[in-house]
């Protein structure tokens, strides 16, 4: 590997169910019955989610692990394929060509895992190397990018990292607010990444030019003494989220302080980060991260919109983000850009991009 290389995000591909939910429908749906509840739903500042049902006709209150797991399994390989689908016919090629494949996901486990499974669905090579990363919550793409990079810039060839999660198949109800707000906030969705060494054309000559991203490096910032602040626990076979009112307050500091370690590592000043892909994880995280990195609100218009739109799909947001930067105002080349997420652990993970 040589010092000088660099992995570039030359394309994504982006793909959420087919069905879209208001948050009011989605209030229903769930069964709420309270004006209290209903209330918090509708000040998310969130408009709409897409959720993946393997039976329209089956109403959440009567599903068992089973049929959650399924839905897991059913709906991330969907979305997954979906999404490579979209991101490599972008560049021109073929499954067969891809050498390397990392997938990402939290809200559900399978064995063989979701890329031995994408490798039937799709016509990888059978000699396609690939992994498996989970339990990184909405932090998991950035893991998945930086294996999926190190590989493109080893090897020369070209490397998928995959973020996929079923939110709806991770719910749990109760009366505590962390489950509320897990239901009010989460949806289900895939994004890949499309990764290959700076320089290098990984794409037929016929294929389009790619708005991408080179990554100049990563970064993480992990509190243990936050473990118990985010993440699942396992309560009869079912998920059941783990939000920590604290989260609003401390995630500002702890993105701030990965933000540092990131751009202290390569000589960067913050003044000369032109453009913030930023994971939206609720309005109050939003709002956290946007007072400690002294953010202005048309900083973070891109990842507003995503919430909006979309709501929290927890790992795959953040490239749903990136893929909204690149489309709705296209950065100058060479402008800088951080992307970042917050994780369980409690964890930030993040990478600076040159457009």
């Amino acid at each position: 590997m040589r010092g000088d290389v660099q992995a570039r995000i030359t394309h994504l591909g982006v793909a959420v169910p087919a069905e879209r939910f208001s948050q009011q429908e989605v209030y229903e749906l769930i069964g709420y019955r309270s004006a209290a509840i209903r209330k918090f739903f509708l000040n998310t500042e969130i408009g709409y989610r897409h959720l993946y049902r393997v039976n329209a006709e089956t109403a959440p209150s009567y599903e068992d692990p089973n049929f959650l797991l399924r839905r897991f399994t059913e709906g991330s390989v969907s979305l997954a394929k979906e999404a490579i689908e979209r991101c490599l016919g972008r560049a021109g090629i073929e499954p067969r060509q891809v050498e390397f494949l990392a997938v990402a996901t939290s809200t559900g486990y399978v064995c063989p895992g979701l890329s031995a499974r994408l490798m039937g669905a799709l016509e990888f090579p059978h000699h396609l190397q690939h992994t498996d990363i989970v339990g990184h919550g909405c932090a998991g793409a950035l893991p998945a990018l930086q294996r999926a990079g190190d590989f493109a810039r080893a090897n020369g060839g070209p490397a998928l990292a995959v973020a996929v999660e079923v939110c709806s198949a991770a719910y749990y109800k109760d009366a505590s607010l962390e489950t509320v707000i897990g239901n009010a906030l989460c949806a289900d969705g895939a994004a890949a990444a499309l990764l290959a060494p700076s320089g290098s054309r990984a794409r037929p000559a016929a294929a389009p030019e790619s708005r991408g991203a080179t990554v100049l490096g990563f970064a993480s910032a992990l509190y243990p003494e936050y473990l118990g602040h985010v993440g699942f626990d396992t309560i009869d076979g079912r998920h059941r989220i783990r939000l920590s009112k604290e989260l609003r307050t401390i995630s500002g500091p702890v993105v701030q302080d990965l933000v540092k370690r990131l751009l202290d590592a390569r000589g960067v000043e913050a003044s000369r980060v032109a453009r913030w892909v930023l994971h939206p994880g609720g309005v109050r995280v939003i709002e956290s991260i946007k007072h400690h990195l002294g953010l202005r609100d048309d900083q973070l218009a891109a990842s507003q919109h995503i919430l909006y739109h979309y709501g929290n799909m927890s790992s795959p947001t953040v490239l749903f983000v990136l893929e909204r930067v690149l489309g709705s105002d296209p950065p100058r080349p060479g402008e800088l850009g951080v992307m970042a997420a917050l994780g369980p652990g409690l964890c930030a993970e993040g990478a600076l991009l040159q457009f």
